[in-house]
């Protein structure tokens, strides 16, 4: 009797491996032709070029397509997934191709209900300059977000402005091909005495020095095609001027914005394309006291293979009328012209600007050049040059950077999380 249970139990066994063997070869018989990763209101190809998921995570979800199915590949994939998009629940479901055989994959991303997540913006520490800081916590629910941050940086413009800002988007405006935001920040401003004395020196040719700066901003983002966006937005900026007298003025301005993005990682090199161009002009129809028109232009390429990347950066940009101190372009600072002060260069900045950076990083080592000027029309333009080495490990950089010029070489050392 305990022999006739042996051989049920034995029996049974080798059905259920039986079973399970197979299913698997069932799934195996299938070959992938594509696959689908979709969320509440937008849908992607990964075939297509997309920014929407990162670039490892695309390239292992391609390479899918041709392969014959694997279920334990999907719920591994279904699993980073769910991290990247810090999703509630990613599934995938499996789908009848057009050709015998073939299936389609489909991951449907459920998002969280609510998320919470606080960030750094920017942190960064100069030798000339000093600390900078900004930071924000946000929380999105479904595709609405709002973001509270502080701000201390003395490093993007002339003037140190520490204070707040508040922003509300909405990812998913009917469609997801819009995008909209409103933007409030609101700064108390303190002067370099170098900036002091060129205004005095310089009168009318921008704002005077203001105690506080106030700017709200609503823009809407319209996805034209894959690579290209269009921002279309208003900035109304507010002044506290403090003499002669405590007054306001205005700089109410138009914005366009006009973007590419590409990102080409088929071949054994990986390259990225970034190009933009931003008209903002300030004109008397939005009851403003600044006239002007502002256009910037920029181009950033980068290519790398294996542990090599090479980066190209050029910016220029030109000012038309009388704009305000924060409008202005600066150089000599973590972003243009690294290893000169800005006060030495233009403690009010000015109203062109041309700049190129040339950069070679080897795993985390990098090694740079910069090139550019920044001066006002009907004044020469004196181009100016640096040179540096660091370390970057994502955002974080570590750096000095030598100004390129005759005598006395005194070095700027950076360091902190650059975006």
């Amino acid at each position: 009797m305990k022999y006739s249970w042996l051989g049920c139990l034995f029996l049974g066994s080798l059905l259920f491996a039986g079973t399970q063997d197979s299913d698997l070869n069932v799934n195996k018989r299938y070959t992938v032709d594509t696959v689908i990763v979709a969320g509440k209101g937008w849908k992607t190809n990964v075939s297509d070029q997309n920014d929407r998921i990162s670039a490892g995570l695309r390239k292992d979800l391609v390479a899918l397509v041709g392969e014959k199915l694997n279920p334990g590949v999907l719920d591994g994939l279904a699993a980073r997934l769910k991290k990247e998009f810090s999703a509630r629940e990613v599934s995938h479901h499996i789908l009848r191709g057009d050709v015998p055989d073939h299936v389609l994959v489909e991951f449907d991303v459920k998002p969280s209900r609510a998320n919470i997540d606080a960030t750094i913006t920017k942190f960064v520490y100069n030798s000339k300059q000093g600390w900078s800081g900004a930071g924000a916590l946000g929380f999105t629910v479904q595709q609405n977000t709002f973001l509270f941050g502080l701000a201390s940086d003395g490093d993007t413009l002339n003037e140190r402005f520490a204070g707040i800002s508040a922003r509300y988007e909405n990812k998913h405006l009917g469609t997801d091909r819009v995008n909209l935001r409103f933007q409030f920040e609101s700064y108390h401003e303190q002067w370099n005495q170098n900036t002091l004395d060129a205004l005095a020196a310089r009168p009318n040719v921008t704002s005077d020095a203001y105690r506080t700066r106030q700017n709200f901003q609503p823009t809407a983002v319209i996805v034209l095609a894959k690579p290209l966006t269009l921002e279309i937005g208003l900035g109304f900026e507010r002044f506290q001027n403090q003499y002669p007298a405590s007054h306001y003025e205005a700089a109410n301005a138009l914005i366009t914005t006009l973007r590419y993005h590409q990102r080409l990682g088929e071949s054994q090199f990986q390259q990225d394309v970034d190009a933009g161009y931003t008209l903002r002009v300030a004109t008397r129809a939005l009851n403003t006291d600044f006239v002007y028109n502002s256009h910037t232009m920029g181009l950033h390429y980068r290519i790398g293979r294996g542990k090599h990347q090479v980066l190209e950066s050029v910016e220029a940009g030109a000012i038309g009328g009388k704009a305000p101190l924060a409008d202005r372009f600066v150089a000599g600072n973590s972003s243009y012209l690294r290893g000169w002060n800005k006060f030495d260069i233009d403690p009010i900045g000015g109203n062109r600007l041309i700049h190129n950076s040339v950069e070679y990083r080897y795993g985390p080592l990098q090694a740079f050049y910069d090139a550019g000027a920044v001066w006002d029309s009907g004044q020469p333009a004196i181009a100016r040059h640096s040179v540096g080495v660091g370390f970057k490990e994502s955002i974080f950089s570590l750096a000095v950077a030598f100004p390129v010029r005759g005598g006395h070489v005194e070095p700027v050392f950076m360091m902190g999380m650059i975006y």
